[in-house]
Formats: structure tokens, C-alpha cells, sequence
């Protein structure tokens, strides 16, 4: 399905699970409606793990890990659609990688936020179609059924509006949360970006440590045959105590630049509404 690799047959059916934090059952009722409204082919399964709750996370580290594999393996699902982010699917992902059979290398996979760390280490993998894209928890946010309904124009119909409108053909591209890919590098998680146009983006992080995860990832990413980095956006910056001085582009820029890597611009991704699909690997338009 995903960049026209593959097809899928109707109806379409989406596994939904929740690797990190709980969703609630008003927001996957809320999802679910609108899907039978706009995309009748699409058949969503939210496993109930999603509403589990032990302590931060969406259920223990076990329930979540077998729900994942359970889903990724199910030879009658087509799609895996992570439920939201909130830090947690890090400790379950390396273990998650090793179970994956034959039927999870033929799924799509979409999220971002903390599923990065899925995404990244699915992507390391060659395992199936990943991509940095909206997930439920959005229809939650200000005009976030549009979120929702792009995450399902391109999961059910590979419609190409729903991409980052940027994506040029024949280049190979990765998109993630900043600060969850900082702390993926030098991990058994982080895919291979040779060859990548990286995209990152960020959101309730103070400007100092967006810095700081900048200055990580570009000088562990130097020397490593990236093609360039773009920015998205970096949304609710909190205010500290005396200004940082230097907002997100020119950090970007100045680390990028630092580090032999190319800086290409803006991009449009981002923990919010407007959030655009970027399909992982070689873009086919």
C-alpha cells in the first residue's frame, strides 16, 4: 500500500494498539465513528489494551509488548496504527522486533511521537511499510478529526495529499520526534539514515534542550552519509526562567552546520493537527 509498494484488499483492517500510554474509550469511540462516516473500507480494531492503565503506562510492559506481536503477526490484519505516544514503547521494542514473523513484514505501520522508537527499530528491520504519521490520540486535539481522517485517506487509499508535500521522488527520507530519536542514537532501535533526508520535530521541550538534543543527534549522525536535515514544527516551547536567545530553526541550522550535515528547510510535521505523513525509505510518488 504505502508509496504504491503494495495493495490492499477491502476492507481494510486496522489493528490499533498502544505501546506506550492508555487511550480512552471515548476517543476510540469518537475515531471509530468517523471512520464509518468517511472510510465505510476501513475496519478499525482497537485491542482493549489500549485502555489499560498501570501507572503511566498503557498495562504492563508485557501486556503491551504481546499485544503489539499479536497484532503485527495476525495474518487478517493489514495495518498496525499506533494509539498515541507518552514514553514507553522503548521498553518493549527491541523484544518486539525479535518475535515479528513473515505476516508483520507484509503490514503498514503508522505513528510518531514515541512510536518513533517502534517505527525506528521496525524500519532498522526491513520490516513491513513504516511512516511517520497521525494516530488517534489527535482527534482529541483542535481540529483533530482532520488529523485522523488524513491518517485514513492514506492508510485506505494511499492518497497522496495527505503526505508531506515536500517529499521529492526517488529520495529516501525518515521523520521522528527529536528528542525520541536523540535518545535512540547509539541504541539497537536506530535505523540506518544513509543516504536520508531526516526530518524531525518537537514539542514541550525548553529551547535549551532542544539544543541539547540537536547537538546529540548531529554530532552522532556526522560523517554518517546523511543527505540533509529538514525542521518541522517545535510547538509549545515552555518559557524559562531568561531567554535561550536562539529559536528552533537557527539551532537547527547552527548544529547541521556544525557537523558537516545539510540543513534543507522547514517542513510540515508536527505534534499537532497539520501533522503530514512521511513514509519512511525510498519516496515513489
Amino acid at each position: 500500500m504505502a508509496q504504491g509498494t503494495k495493495t490492499i484488499s477491502s476492507p481494510v483492517r486496522i489493528g490499533i494498539c498502544a505501546p506506550s500510554t492508555p487511550f480512552t474509550r471515548e476517543g476510540a469511540d469518537r475515531v471509530v465513528a468517523l471512520a464509518a462516516k468517511n472510510h465505510p473500507q476501513a475496519e478499525l480494531i482497537f485491542n482493549d489494551q489500549c485502555f489499560y492503565e498501570q501507572g503511566h503506562f498503557a498495562g504492563n510492559d508485557e501486556q503491551r509488548l504481546e499485544t503489539f506481536v499479536t497484532l503485527a503477526n495476525d495474518p487478517d490484519i493489514d495495518a498496525i496504527w499506533f494509539a498515541r505516544g507518552g514514553y514507553g514503547a522503548a521498553r518493549i521494542a527491541e523484544a518486539a522486533i525479535a518475535r515479528l514473523d513473515s505476516n508483520a513484514k507484509r503490514k503498514t505501520y503508522l505513528g510518531y511521537s514515541d512510536a518513533g522508537n517502534l517505527l525506528g527499530a521496525l524500519y532498522r528491520g526491513g520490516i513491513g511499510d513504516v511512516a511517520h504519521g497521525p494516530m488517534p490520540s489527535d482527534i482529541g486535539r483542535a481540529g483533530g478529526e482532520k488529523a485522523v481522517q488524513r491518517a485514513l485517506d492514506w492508510m485506505v487509499h494511499n492518497r497522496a495529499d495527505a503526505l508531506e508535500p515536500g517529499l521529492i521522488s526517488g529520495q529516501r527520507y525518515a521523520a521522528f520526534n527529536l528528542m525520541t530519536l536523540a535518545m535512540m542514537t547509539g541504541t539497537k532501535l536506530m535505523p540506518d539514515l544513509r543516504d536520508h533526508i531526516l526530518i524531525v520535530e518537537e514539542i514541550s521541550e525548553y529551547l535549551y534542550a532542544f539544543d541539547r538534543a540537536m547537538f546529540h543527534l548531529c554530532s552522532n549522525l556526522s560523517g554518517n552519509g546523511l543527505t540533509g536535515i529538514r525542521l518541522g514544527r517545535v510547538s509549545d516551547i515552555p518559557e524559562n526562567d531568561r531567554p535561550f536567545g536562539e529559536e528552533p530553526e537557527a539551532i537547527a541550522k547552527r548544529w547541521s552546520q556544525l557537523n558537516g550535515i545539510a540543513y534543507l528547510g522547514r517542513s510540515e510535521i508536527g505534534h499537532d493537527a497539520q501533522n503530514r505523513i512521511v513514509p519512511f525509505g525510498i519516496f515513489k510518488n
